[in-house]
């Protein structure tokens, strides 16, 4: 079925990295990059297996200066194998590869309902044959710990011969991220390779600094009217078998190479080497491991229905299918956090952003211990973020804008310009705005699980620590009379100083000042609510000083929110103090010029120019509060701070920053669509497109073979699931503000509330209906504008609006 399908005719080099990274395969734990298995790597190809959470850290000299990075680190390959056909004068030809061989009939296939990669093709043959050949592979969802590959050769219209290799290959490097090239890129020490009972071949090897180890190991098989015997070899980096195939003519010979990945992070092994060989010794056969493994997806997608028709509901589950590979059931089990590229290449060096707001939203509704893990990552970091606060002169907890293994700020100090060669300073570690995240997402797993437990403890801790950071970093202006918060960047990212000023960052970014007072009304909310005896326990263990709420009800209700007048002389909210001073920029002198100019930063830098002197935005910034907010909180927000915000200068606000923003993100189309849909419904669906197409057209210039973009894609699922249906989850309540979008009109899926297993939305032709299935034991309540209503077990409800 097509809408199931994600598939390539013909090979094209100049687009193999990009099939590479959206046909990767992953479960959660580990996942790969579609590569060509007979491809080692070079300009066109970029085997990678990631494991999560397996980083290292180096040392390179840059620009004359050391400079640390930590990796998400490239782990030895599993999936080489080579074939050539052998000619009857038995002078082997060279090896194929579709670079330099011809082929016909050349296809990819990703089967997203199974979680199976294929490839098909005809070879011609040196002596005038033709061999057919079909692979299949997966990464299996049920062990986690599993990976295949099934290769079927079929000599048409006459017999043949073909010599095969399947092995592993420990010499790989961190090179999937052209621009990373100066840097060191070697995490793998120590390979070791051998040979063990029964018939499998193995790879050892440590990451250099972090010290995990690594053990793979493979089982090669092959069938056919006469079952060659493997020959095995270990030498070096390299472990394999060999086979001499006999192809009768037009009779299938398959090959499956089954290989194991452990390392030392795992759970109850002593040894990940043993542990893999052990693994792969006991592994089914192919044909079971693909039942088991397709029925595992199966359960994934039972939780995860989705329905939208036509091309958009297509690119949906193929958004859907890379978010579950990145984050599945199996990382409920990991000390993982939310990689901004998931697990399919080396950009960003697999590090952990913000991009968990754009994903917990909808995993919270289907996978609820998935972001409860996602959030005990951050809760483990919790003592590094108050040290780095402490550091800092301030109270709290300040998490870091890039978090890797141990969540210590992991932002490059510089970064290249790859339009002028130059490596820079990089500012983004004042980005404070991540902390607010974090709260965020605490706050909304509470409220659409019911799950006061974690709430009043692991998520206590982190909420109220970054409330007393906000509280410690607004400063109060005797000259405005309110509180303000300095030197920090908000999500534009554009913007890391005022021109001229040496100091880096920026004043008063509305996004982080208003979020920020969001936090501390939530922390309020959440030390009002304690029951007596949890209240004392936080405040016996340090976590709760009763003398903070007055200074944080303060602070709440009088953290400047800065406005400037737009051409017309109208009020809008400025992303930052003085935005509105800044020069104005000609974007069609620059789009005439250069055409695409998303990234306008590096644009301008390579002129000799800077993005700071100009009122331009990289994505949005202010608009991301209607992201968050619905107009209804927003409105509150805005006036507990002594701000109206109606309507009228919101829409103001939301055009003046349309026409201001390049979109250098991906993430900036989601929240532009998500917003647009209900303040300039006609201008939605351009925004909206462009996200859904952000990856599969790799519209962000050659950066989605780096790793797709996590966090829109777990964006667009949320933008239909509560952008366009307006659910919210708070007051024990579904909340529902349906708008309707005329390209996605019609649109359902199920969602676990609390208690509440498989409840299902469904939007069409101006109608709502919900449905709570009669295995349930209560009822949901239900909130739309102007009404309220009850939906029992078993009982169906159609809404107009």
């Amino acid at each position: 079925m097509r809408e199931w399908a994600w598939e390539y005719e013909g090979y094209d080099p100049a687009a193999e990295r990009l099939r590479e990274a959206l046909h990767t395969l992953g479960n959660g734990y580990f996942a790969t990059r579609g590569a060509a298995p007979e491809c080692r790597g070079g300009l066109v190809h970029c085997p990678g297996t990631y494991v999560a959470g397996c980083y290292d850290r180096l040392v390179s000299t840059v620009a004359g200066r050391q400079v640390e990075n930590e990796d998400l680190v490239n782990l030895p390959d599993w999936l080489p194998l080579r074939f050539r056909p052998l000619p009857t004068d038995n002078a082997p030809g060279p090896w194929f590869t579709p670079d330099r061989c011809h082929t016909e009939d050349y296809r990819q296939t990703l089967d997203i309902r199974r979680g199976t990669l294929t490839r098909s093709f005809r070879l011609r043959t040196d002596d005038g044959g033709t061999l057919r050949v079909e692979q299949c592979r997966l990464v299996h969802m049920g062990d986690p710990h599993l990976a295949a590959l099934r290769t079927v050769f079929t000599a048409e219209g006459r017999p043949g011969r073909a010599e095969v290799e399947a092995g592993l290959d420990g010499n790989v490097t961190n090179a999937n991220v052209h621009r990373y090239r100066a840097l060191e890129r070697r995490h793998l020490a120590g390979v070791r390779t051998g040979t063990a009972d029964p018939g499998i071949v193995w790879l050892h090897c440590r990451t250099k600094t972090s010290d995990i180890g690594v053990g793979m190991a493979q089982r090669a098989d092959a069938d056919g009217p006469e079952p060659a015997p493997a020959e095995r070899t270990a030498v070096g980096h390299y472990a394999g078998h060999r086979f001499v195939l006999l192809l009768p003519a037009d009779v299938p010979v398959a090959l499956t190479k089954t290989v194991a990945l452990h390392t030392s992070r795992d759970r109850a092994i002593a040894d990940p080497l043993g542990a893999a060989v052990e693994r792969v010794a006991a592994a089914p056969d192919f044909p079971e491991l693909l039942r088991s493994h397709a029925a595992a997806w199966e359960q994934l997608w039972r939780r995860a229905e989705f329905d939208v028709p036509g091309e958009a509901g297509r690119v949906l589950r193929l958004h859907l299918f890379h978010v579950l590979q990145t984050l599945s059931p199996h990382t409920a089990d990991l000390d993982v956090g939310v990689p901004a590229r998931g697990l399919h290449g080396e950009a960003y060096r697999g590090h952990v952003f913000w991009d968990e707001l754009f994903v917990l939203p909808y995993l919270n509704l289907h996978f609820p211990e998935v972001s409860r893990a996602l959030l005990d990552y951050r809760h483990r970091r919790l003592p590094r973020a108050v040290r780095a606060a402490r550091d800092e002169g301030l109270a709290g907890a300040v998490y870091p804008w890039q978090s890797g293994s141990d969540g210590r700020e992991e932002s490059q100090r510089l970064h290249l310009n790859p339009r002028s060669g130059r490596w820079l300073p990089d500012h983004t570690r004042l980005q404070r705005h991540v902390g607010s995240a974090i709260a965020y997402n605490v706050w909304q797993y509470a409220q659409a699980t019911g799950d006061l437990e974690y709430l009043y403890g692991k998520g206590a801790k982190m909420l109220l620590g970054i409330a007393r950071f906000w509280a410690s970093a607004a400063v109060p202006d005797p000259g405005t009379g309110r509180y303000r918060v300095r030197g920090v960047m908000g999500p534009d990212e554009y913007h890391d100083a005022y021109p001229g000023v040496d100091r880096p960052g920026i004043d008063d970014n509305a996004y982080t000042n208003v979020t920020a007072a969001w936090v501390l009304a939530r922390a309020l909310d959440l030390v009002r609510g304690l029951p007596a005896r949890r209240r004392q326990e936080l405040v016996e263990r340090g976590v709760l000083d009763l003398g903070e709420p007055p200074l944080w009800e303060d602070v709440s209700r009088r953290l400047y929110v800065p406005f400037h007048q737009d051409p017309s002389h109208r009020d809008v909210v400025s992303q930052f103090h003085g935005y509105g001073d800044l020069a104005e920029l000609d974007w069609e002198r620059y789009r005439r010029r250069y055409g695409d100019i998303r990234r306008l930063d590096r644009v301008l830098e390579a002129e000799g120019d800077t993005v700071n002197r100009y009122q331009v935005s990289k994505q949005a910034d202010v608009l991301m509060l209607g992201y968050l907010f619905s107009p209804a909180e927003l409105a509150a927000l805005f006036h507990r701070l002594g701000h109206p915000l109606d309507d009228e200068l919101w829409r103001r606000t939301v055009d003046y920053y349309l026409r201001r923003t390049s979109h250098g993100s991906t993430l900036s189309e989601v929240v532009h669509g998500w917003v647009l849909a209900r303040a300039r419904r006609a201008d939605a669906w351009r925004y909206v497109r462009e996200a859904l197409e952000g990856d599969i057209a790799d519209l962000q210039g050659g950066t989605t073979s780096e790793g797709v973009h996590l966090g829109a894609m777990g964006g667009t699922l949320d933008l239909v699931q509560r952008g366009l249906t307006g659910l919210e989850t708070r007051e024990d309540a579904l909340w529902l503000d349906p708008v309707e979008l005329p390209e996605l009109s019609e649109f359902s899926f199920t969602l676990r509330y609390r208690g509440h297993w498989g409840v299902r939305l469904r939007v069409r032709s101006g109608e709502l209906t919900i449905g709570v299935p009669d295995s349930e034991q209560l009822p949901i309540r239900v909130v739309l504008p102007g009404r309220s209503l009850t939906v029992a077990p078993g009982e169906t409800r159609t809404l107009r609006f």
